[in-house]
């Protein structure tokens, strides 16, 4: 069966076909990175997470872009209310972001680009706008024509007396027509700001997108995803520059991501409507947030609930318990319902439908007597759930870790500062039974040992330093020192 995806832009489901042959690219819209990520930041991110593992499942090579919208008003907003400089909250939130990405098994894009990356791009693309008719400079703003590309509304399925109805001119613009859009932006005093030809400024939002898709996917690709609340008027204004600019066809496939809601409402920085997805991994596992996630198709809205992320945990805690009896099972045969699994996701990334095979095959597991049948089924459950992103508990290396730093810990008793390393390992080790999932104990035990021994080079005390890397290493665990050169 071939893999069927959803296109906003048709407002059908479509055969999916590259414009390469095995070769996909995939750019996502990511975080305008004024505030934290919440939940809907999230979900965002696993749609793509999906969708690229899916596809390389089938076989192709993926090239996956997700940026991040470090300069705009609303980034300019935050320096000026906290005081702090644009860069460092972009930087603040991204690392946060990441983290949270990793934890949550989500696969890193090829590419982050920043939008103050590409300045050079988007000056280049705007240029060729203006030089075409398409866009105009008034006091050192650069705005698109709407109205000259002929196309626009298609993606929103929006007509221009729809839009015309609801178009204002702000008393700082300088547009000949309410609908067009900006570009560029003359920058005010105290912004932040870049030299182009139009002045001193900084690039509108949507221009962005289209600079960096193209520079690292080309001028016409494959897919483009982010969340629907971007459809009008973010991603209807990519396609018209960037048609308008290069005449080909920007994106083929346009997927979009339903929204997370809070009591109805969309899930949002600017009306502190959310939640923090950093704060729901406190109380929560990732496999189990992924569950909640991935129980609900990608296009549907989900309500966000406490009651609902509690049913994920009692559901994952059956497959968990089910597979805990073959934790050494690694099956090469065919997995079980294979067909059904793969037609559920090829049918527009239905993982709703694969999760529910993913559970009728636990369930036919914990009723059979045979012991080989229960062998196959895990063998099945265990791979449709890597397939799926979810990262199966590994106890082993935490325990291996434990033992290496009870062993450390006796040894530095002699130790001027063992007293405070004690201290530190000690609460670490009885706050073991507060974490939720043991898969986050290996890299916070593995950063203890390697603060401990940063530390002791520190006081010259390169025998023990060397103590604790040997160990580490022991358990398969490269440690390397690198020098770094500043230019």
């Amino acid at each position: 069966m071939v893999l069927r995806l959803y296109n906003t832009l048709t407002k059908k489901t479509e055969d999916f076909e590259p414009k390469v042959k095995n070769t996909v690219g995939v750019y996502t819209c990511g975080l305008t990175v004024q505030g934290r990520p919440h939940v809907g930041h999230i979900r965002a991110a696993l749609t793509r997470d999906i969708i690229v593992r899916w596809l390389e499942h089938l076989n192709y090579h993926v090239m996956s872009v997700e940026n991040f919208t470090d300069i705009d008003d609303k980034v300019i907003e935050k320096q000026q209310e906290s005081g702090r400089d644009w860069r460092m909250i972009a930087g603040t939130h991204i690392r946060e972001y990441m983290a949270a990405c990793d934890r949550l098994n989500i696969k890193q894009a090829s590419f982050y680009p920043r939008a103050s990356q590409h300045i050079e791009e988007i000056i280049k693309l705007v240029q060729m706008l203006v030089d075409k008719g398409y866009a105009y400079e008034n006091a050192g703003d650069v705005y698109f024509r709407v109205r000259n590309y002929k196309d626009y509304g298609k993606l929103s399925n929006k007509t221009i007396d729809e839009l015309i109805s609801g178009a204002r001119i702000a008393p700082h613009e300088t547009k000949e027509d309410p609908l067009d859009f900006a570009l560029w932006k003359a920058a005010k005093p105290g912004e932040p700001y870049w030299f182009s030809p139009w002045g001193k400024g900084r690039p509108g939002w949507h221009i962005e997108c289209s600079a960096m898709s193209m520079y690292h996917l080309g001028e016409s690709c494959d897919i483009h995803t982010g969340g629907e609340d971007l459809i009008f008027p973010h991603h209807e204004n990519e396609i018209a520059q960037s048609v308008a600019a290069t005449g080909k066809e920007f994106f083929r496939y346009w997927l979009h991501t339903g929204w997370v809601t809070l009591g109805g409402e969309k899930m949002a920085k600017s009306t502190g409507h959310y939640f923090l997805i950093g704060d729901i991994l406190k109380d929560y596992a990732p496999n189990v947030i992924r569950l909640y996630l991935l129980k609900t198709h990608y296009r549907t809205q989900i309500e966000f609930s406490k009651e609902r992320l509690d049913e994920a945990k009692n559901a994952y805690s059956r497959i968990d318990d089910f597979l805990s009896r073959f934790r050494d099972l690694e099956g090469t045969e065919e997995p079980l319902r294979q067909d059904e699994f793969s037609g559920a996701m090829n049918n527009d990334l239905n993982t709703s439908r694969a999760l529910s095979i993913i559970f009728d095959l636990v369930s036919a597991g914990y009723e059979t007597k045979d012991e080989k049948e229960r062998r196959s089924i895990a063998s099945s459950v265990r791979q449709y759930l890597r397939l799926l992103g979810f990262r199966e508990k590994t106890e082993r290396p935490f325990r291996e870790l434990t033992d290496v730093l009870e062993d450390v810990l006796l040894k530095l008793r002699d130790v001027e500062r063992s007293r405070m390393f004690e201290a530190v390992a000690r609460k670490f080790l009885v706050d073991f039974v507060a974490i939720r999932d043991e898969d986050d104990f290996f890299p916070i035990m593995l950063n203890l040992l390697l603060f401990m021994r940063d530390e002791l080079r520190k006081e010259k005390n390169y025998e023990m330093a060397d103590y604790i890397r040997k160990r580490i290493t022991e358990k398969g665990i490269l440690v390397q020192d690198m020098k770094i050169e500043h230019l």
